[in-house]
């Protein structure tokens, strides 16, 4: 970090569904920027008067970002900060972009217990949470690691399963899928980098506090 940006409280949002609710949590505590967009071309957007600057970054790198001092926090979904693995503060449950993790499997081929999915293959994009998951059962399992549209797995034949994010269940339903296995509920989280909470700690505390204030739980 060098000495400019001691200067700046730098925060990760990321791209997709959680960077409307977060840029508009923000903007209830004052922290916000002209042009703040997840559709904006400028990778860092700065806020000169409250020395604040956003990036705004696919999903799966805000913890990267946070966890190397690119950024001091930054906003992610529990899933994702499972998975990452990143060495960073989880400072608090912002309570929106709920989901949860499950394993599916086509209809027509469930079998009788969890059990017997032993030795099979899993589509995810979460292998290490998977992972985790059959493990607590003693399953081995093969993880195939995919990033986007996981109900094909089975559909084509890659996977006999699924482990992946559910909010509806509606793409499940429409590709035939069942979930047959709860894993665990996400939400947003705020996150901070090891030593930007220390040497930023008054700054970063009171806007947590602030967080809390506008989300009620104070």
């Amino acid at each position: 970090m060098n000495q400019p940006d001691k200067e700046y409280l730098t925060v990760a949002l990321p791209k997709g569904k959680l960077f409307g609710l977060s840029a508009d949590l923000f903007a209830k505590i004052g922290y916000t920027a002209e042009g703040l967009s997840d559709q904006s071309r400028k990778l860092i957007i700065t806020n000169e008067e409250k020395k604040i600057r956003f990036i705004v970054s696919k999903t799966a790198d805000v913890p990267t970002y946070v966890e190397y001092g690119a950024a001091d926090i930054g906003v992610i979904g529990k899933d994702v900060l499972l998975e990452s693995q990143k060495d960073v503060y989880e400072l608090l449950d912002l309570g929106f972009g709920k989901c949860h993790l499950m394993m599916a499997v086509p209809k027509d081929r469930k079998r009788a217990r969890l059990a017997d999915y032993a030795n099979t293959r899993v589509a995810t994009k979460f292998p290490h949470i998977a992972e985790r998951f059959f493990s607590q059962y003693g399953m081995q399992m093969e993880y195939i690691k995919l990033n986007g549209s996981i109900e094909l797995g089975p559909i084509v034949g890659l996977s006999e399963s699924i482990v992946d994010i559910v909010e509806t269940g509606t793409t499940l339903r429409e590709n035939n899928l069942e979930e047959i296995a709860y894993i665990m509920d996400a939400t947003a989280r705020l996150i901070a980098n090891r030593v930007s909470f220390k040497l930023k700690f008054d700054r970063i505390s009171a806007m947590v506090q602030d967080l809390k204030t506008v989300m009620g739980q104070n």
